[in-house]
């Protein structure tokens, strides 16, 4: 026994102060809290990532189910944005239903320019153009923008500046070539009548002789056309006629060469 309480470790920590046992117990007590409390937060994390991991798997379900409609709309809103012109893949900027109007008023220039060339003597031909809305002052987009070929200059020009009376032929022409139009579209079933009202007093003699041509043109061909104007000349060129007489009293109709 003696020589066991001799011993020098014993002998050292006998030697040292004695230990604070309530300081200790605190921190073990710390030390359980803090376990406890790491404890808990792996417990929450593993229970988070666990529904993180469900959740990531019904999402992933839902993108399956939802990405066939996705790509559905993408595809319906790219062809809207085609169809309204506002696509950078519609390389005019038209609208699909100005693109259609278009393509009707392309048919009219053509049925057009067959009479147009004639009334103006080979000078003018209208061209369909693109590019820009008629009246619109080069506004891109449009489609349904028309130009004048000027075959003696050989410049193209805005309608705009056409006189008066070639302003009429074109209307006219371009009033002719909707006719013939719509008459292919409707099977053949003819316009039947036509009125043309004023302009002729625009044209001169030869322009006038060319539009007269082409309305005796139509009425051989069985239309009837009717011209309502103040033109002398044209007393000579028309076989019937009902003329308003202006009184104080009122007006008055007589008809000439009627039948």
């Amino acid at each position: 026994m003696t020589s066991t309480l001799a011993d020098p470790e014993l002998v050292a920590a006998a030697q040292q102060e004695a230990p604070d046992l309530t300081a200790a117990e605190a921190a073990r007590d710390a030390a359980e809290r803090a376990h406890t409390a790491l404890a808990s937060a792996r417990d929450q994390a593993t229970q988070r990532e666990r529904r993180v991991a469900e959740l990531g798997a019904e999402l992933a379900e839902c993108i399956d189910r939802w990405q066939p409609a996705a790509d559905r709309h993408r595809l319906a809103e790219r062809l809207a944005a085609l169809a309204s012109g506002t696509s950078s893949d519609n390389q005019w900027s038209m609208s699909l239903s100005s693109f259609v109007l278009g393509e009707r008023l392309r048919q009219v220039v053509d049925a057009a320019n067959e009479r147009l060339d004639h009334m103006s003597a080979r000078r003018y031909l209208l061209r369909h153009d693109l590019r820009k809305t008629a009246g619109a002052r080069g506004r891109s987009g449009g489609g349904l923008g028309l130009r004048v070929a000027d075959g003696w200059t050989g410049v193209d020009r805005d309608p705009a500046t056409l006189s008066g009376g070639e302003s009429f032929i074109t209307s006219l022409a371009l009033a002719l070539g909707l006719a013939d139009v719509v008459t292919a579209e409707a099977g053949g079933a003819e316009i039947g009548t036509l009125f043309v009202d004023e302009g002729f007093g625009t044209l001169d003699e030869d322009t006038l002789d060319g539009v007269l041509d082409i309305l005796d043109g139509l009425r051989d061909g069985g239309r009837a056309v009717g011209i309502i104007s103040h033109v002398a000349e044209l007393r000579s060129r028309v076989p019937a006629q009902l003329r308003v007489s202006k009184t104080r009293t009122g007006s008055t109709l007589s008809a000439v060469g009627v039948g």
